[in-house]
């Protein structure tokens, strides 16, 4: 840039803004943001919606029009797109991603994106990262992490969906599976495929429908967490693997989601539990199968318990802060000054702009907290999240079950990403779980 804050001769600018209403993996309306470069270089990018979502997270702009998607229209938001943010950024130098960030947060003004809309802004600033790639002739996780972005994430795969991405399912969220055996990205795909295919299988077998939930995984109508993880654990050996050293396990319980008046209803029918006999639960079932991760153990402000479940299984265990850390640096050194949790899950549109997760995914790595890049229940056929995990060398991703387009895209672009980089091409398995590794014998 010159001192006059005009373009340098030849330098890409943003010529173009426009954003529209599309439908995400739920049939909600979500935005889609296209940007053109001066140089004739053009991206789009699509914004996620989440349904379990933490109560200090960035907000989704939505018209609230009743007659119109049922109040989820985003014409509001897409509007702001197109008029204020587009008429703010064209000229702007495209590879300049903080100043156009910096420009997207000063036009909102507010902490939490509640003016223009934190699905507006993620758009255009995803957007503008791939075009800027593209100006540059380089893919987005090259063009991120340049020479070291090598290291393809281990995946936490869904494949048992509960709570609010399944109805009438499971109480906790989400049953995982890790393939943190397989020698490479690819061989950990096929490991999950093959696991999830078995365990619908003896689903069918038992009686139970092999329908999906949100994010792909079956939604079984089970009522305890032992019982979803013995069909899984079955599945594992089912495929031809060795569980805890081929294939691991993790959960999401989305603590948030079945906490109330200082309890946890961890499994219907039963008895609510104290923090404390929440952490007994899931002591006993770490004992019992090989879990090398649980996230949202506990409620988001529930920071004494946090506290608790971080002294009594954080060198145990990888623990999770998702709608504890709401991707915001903040939240994170809180975490990081009381050591509460060991991780954070890392999702775009909790926070609104490409700048403050990079942000967040470095603070976290400086402080070595584990970092899990992450979709959200509500997706679109965008794969920046597998670009970002690998650009940022995040170790980790979750996106999902092996099935539903949404889902399956991402692992697609990792694959695609993994025979890009040939043999620099990095799969850190069991490494990345350090913590777990001691109890799990991995």
């Amino acid at each position: 840039m010159t001192e006059l804050g005009k373009p340098a001769a030849g330098e890409a600018t943003i010529s173009d803004i426009h954003a529209r209403e599309v439908l995400d993996s739920r049939g909600n309306p979500t935005l889609s943001v296209n940007v053109s470069v001066s140089n004739g270089a053009f991206a789009e990018a699509s914004v996620p919606s989440g349904a379990s979502t933490g109560a200090h997270e960035a907000i989704e702009l939505r018209d609230g029009d009743a007659k119109r998607y049922g109040g989820k229209g985003v014409l509001h938001a897409v509007e702001n797109v197109n008029g204020l943010i587009r008429t703010a950024l064209v000229g702007t130098p495209v590879d300049q991603q903080r100043t156009i960030d910096g420009r997207l947060f000063e036009l909102d003004g507010t902490p939490n994106k509640a003016k223009l809309g934190a699905n507006a802004l993620l758009g255009v600033s995803l957007a503008s990262a791939h075009a800027a790639a593209r100006s540059h002739g380089k893919e987005l996780f090259s063009y991120l992490g340049g020479s070291s972005a090598v290291t393809l994430p281990v995946p936490m795969m869904n494949v048992i969906n509960g709570g609010k991405h399944a109805e009438g399912a499971l109480q906790f969220q989400e049953c995982m599976i890790v393939p943190l055996g397989a020698p490479s990205l690819r061989e950990a795909v096929r490991y999950g495929a093959e696991v999830f295919h078995q365990l619908g299988k003896l689903l069918k077998k038992k009686g139970f429908a092999t329908t999906v939930g949100d994010e792909g995984g079956f939604a079984p109508p089970l009522r305890h967490i032992d019982e979803a993880l013995g069909f899984i654990m079955d599945a594992i050996k089912s495929a031809g693997y060795k569980p805890g050293t081929d294939v691991a396990l993790a959960l999401d319980p989305a603590a948030s989601e079945f906490y109330s008046g200082g309890k946890y209803q961890a499994i219907e029918g039963e008895a609510a539990l104290s923090a404390s006999g929440l952490i007994d639960l899931y002591e006993r079932l770490c004992s019992q199968f090989p879990i090398v991760s649980i996230e949202d153990g506990l409620a988001e402000d529930d920071w004494d318990g946090w506290k608790e479940l971080t002294a009594r299984l954080g060198e145990r265990l990888q623990l999770v802060g998702d709608d504890l850390f709401v991707t915001n640096v903040k939240f994170l050194k809180r975490g990081i000054d009381e050591g509460v949790a060991n991780a954070i899950l890392v999702k775009v549109n909790q926070i609104g702009t490409l700048s403050e997760t990079i942000d967040c995914v470095r603070m976290a790595q400086t402080d070595e907290y584990a970092t899990v890049i992450s979709h959200r229940s509500g997706e679109t056929g965008d794969t920046s999240i597998a670009d970002i995990a690998v650009g940022l060398n995040a170790g980790q991703i979750k996106t999902g079950s092996l099935s539903r387009s949404d889902r399956v895209e991402k692992y697609n672009r990792l694959m695609a990403i993994e025979e890009m980089l040939g043999s620099a091409a990095k799969y850190p398995g069991a490494a990345v779980f350090a913590r777990a590794s001691r109890h799990a014998g991995l």
